[in-house]
């Protein structure tokens, strides 16, 4: 677990790192350094690394070792995360590559799912910050986080992957990961299809209707591309936040996705709607069939329309 120094220090590296990005290369200018809702994502850089992934860790542990309690006789825990079955001995390096497309295929499909119904309560938080940077990258209920990673782990595992073969990369992933949310306005140039970039990820924050509902992948824009969700134009976002009325401050936060929202709009003198459902449901496009990328007519399409536009 890490300590509360080792976060600290490693908020201000980050912090050196992401500033002078920020400053150099805005995408939305003006925003100030100290902007709104910066106190409440300082807290967040503490209470995310050490409650919210402490418990993950925990029960996604528990989990496992019920799980080899139940159908893998013989094994253990550590056995498992060594890898196992064909795709175990394959070569470490292969798996590393492997479990990077998978966790961000089963990471886009989570994402998704998290963007409807009950869902959506617990992941508006992180969608809540009215004005993006890489401070509100940590802002994460810990509902969000969990079952993110219970999923994630349980398809690696099931298929034999070794996922110590990642801890390594870790420090690279979650660095890229707070890069993507920085008010950088990057979209990575003729890689923009490969590798996410602020651009990319700050199209699936706005609050705009365009973008909205889109760009659900962490580390591989294809797969939105593949699932008919990728919209990348010219221009960058400049509206964030959410419908909802997510409190502010990190106590109201935790405890907003677990309340009736009939109580709410009760209170507020609103028609009530069914508890957990969005204020403004997803907007999914349709998939393609048998989930194939988009074909060269809309591709084309694509790039003269506003819609999901192909930057060049």
């Amino acid at each position: 677990m890490p300590s509360i120094l080792g976060i600290v220090i490693g908020l201000a590296l980050v912090g050196a790192l992401m500033i002078p990005l920020e400053r150099l290369w805005p995408s939305v200018r003006g925003q100030r350094l100290l902007r709104r809702g910066w106190k409440g994502d300082l807290v967040y850089w503490l209470f995310t690394p050490l409650v919210t992934r402490a418990v993950t860790r925990f029960v996604v542990g528990a989990l496992l070792v019920i799980a080899v309690a139940i159908v893998a006789k013989g094994a253990t825990v550590q056995s498992l995360m060594q890898g196992h079955g064909p795709i175990g001995q394959q070569p470490r390096w292969l798996q590393a590559i492997e479990l990077l497309l998978l966790m961000d295929l089963v990471g886009y499909w989570t994402h998704r799912w998290f963007h409807g119904g009950w869902r959506w309560r617990f992941h508006a938080i992180h969608h809540s910050p009215i004005e993006l940077d890489w401070l509100s990258s940590v802002r994460l209920h810990p509902v969000n986080d969990l079952l993110t990673r219970i999923a994630q782990v349980a398809v690696a595992v099931g298929l034999g992957f070794a996922p110590l073969v990642l801890a390594g990369a870790a420090p690279v992933l979650t660095l890229w990961a707070i890069f993507i949310h920085a008010n950088v306005s990057w979209d990575l140039g003729p890689f923009r299809a490969v590798i996410a970039s602020p651009r990319f990820h700050r199209w699936h924050h706005t609050s705009a209707e365009e973008g909205r509902d889109r760009n659900f992948a962490g580390l591989f824009p294809f797969w939105d591309i593949l699932f008919g969700t990728y919209y990348m134009p010219r221009h960058a976002p400049t509206r964030f936040g959410v419908d909802d009325p997510v409190p502010e401050g990190l106590i109201g936060q935790l405890v907003w996705p677990f309340r009736s929202r009939r109580n709410e709009e009760a209170a507020r003198g609103v028609g009530a709607q069914p508890d957990g459902e969005r204020t403004n449901p997803p907007s999914f496009p349709p998939l393609p069939p048998v989930f194939r990328p988009p074909h060269g007519a809309d591709i084309a399409r694509s790039q003269r329309t506003p819609g999901r536009a192909f930057h060049s």
